[in-house]
């Protein structure tokens, strides 16, 4: 399988692990919630995949298709943070030779030369598929607004909303926290340990740092408090050897889907690391 191949499987296996595994407040096969099915979210994979791997395309025109292919096919926002993650990653992986094996570290170094290249033209289609998505809260910002035409790259853009949004935070630290704590957690990926991984990737973020999306939609308290049950429920669970399904987490998945609490970001940084995981555990087995 060429590097491109092995690429775009690991991407869909990932976005199939981020509803397959039940992880606490996000949409799964087991629970759906926030008025969202997993079906959308798998849809939106197939179709988005198409965009972020075109050969060649610059980050900005990869994120702007792939966030129109999904809303023409689910009609809603199920993947823009994902996209945003990926899109960088994606246009890493071609400057490796088609069948040039793909190790965390290179591929790290690769994405932050892209990111390095980001140019304004970037913005202006970063902020055309941002405005499109309509996320809450998140185009709404003092200085380069997403409603307005941008004046400076896409990384720098980035940089001015890293403070407030894990997702920005990665374009500024060159994907420190995917390649860095994200792939600690998740460790070396196969058919028996996705599910584990990706869980465990998803409950490193969430006990790390406050969720942007939980701040932007129910204010930094009730993400803290969420941050500090998260880093309780994660201890718990690797007490009990870090269990595929777990009922303590499927407890606190229905508690914070009545609140109407979803760890989305949380869980858009652990579909990037799976990615990355599942790609470099493939190509160097």
């Amino acid at each position: 399988m060429s590097a491109s191949d092995a690429a775009r499987t690991a991407f869909l296996r990932a976005c199939r692990l981020d509803v397959e595994t039940r992880k606490p407040g996000n949409v799964s096969v087991a629970s759906a919630g926030h008025n969202m099915t997993s079906a959308q979210f798998i849809a939106s994979a197939g179709t988005a995949a198409a965009g972020l791997f075109a050969p060649g395309a610059r980050v900005g025109a990869r994120i702007l298709d792939a966030v129109r292919r999904t809303f023409d096919a689910v009609g809603c926002n199920t993947n823009l943070g994902i996209v945003l993650l990926a899109a960088p990653l994606c246009a890493a992986l071609d400057r490796f030779d088609a069948h040039e094996p793909v190790d965390a570290s290179r591929w790290h170094a690769a994405t932050q030369r892209v990111l390095a290249e980001l140019d304004i033209d970037d913005a202006r289609l970063a902020y055309r598929a941002i405005a499109l998505a309509n996320p809450g809260g998140l185009g709404d910002a003092p200085e380069q607004p997403v409603h307005a035409p941008p004046t400076v790259t896409l990384r720098a853009a980035m940089a001015l909303a890293a403070d407030r949004d894990s997702i920005a935070r990665q374009y500024e630290n060159g994907f420190a926290d995917i390649f860095g704590a994200g792939l600690d957690a998740a460790g070396t990926v196969d058919a028996a340990t996705e599910h584990r991984a990706m869980l465990a990737a998803f409950l490193t973020f969430l006990s790390g740092w406050p969720d942007s999306h939980i701040v932007r939609k129910q204010g930094a308290a009730v993400a803290q408090s969420v941050t500090r049950d998260a880093s309780i429920q994660r201890a718990n669970w690797r007490r009990a050897d870090c269990p595929a399904e777990s009922p303590a987490l499927d407890e606190w998945d229905a508690e914070l889907k009545a609140r109407g609490i979803n760890p989305g970001t949380s869980a858009d940084l652990a579909v990037a690391t799976l990615f990355v995981a599942l790609m470099t555990s493939s190509t160097n087995a």
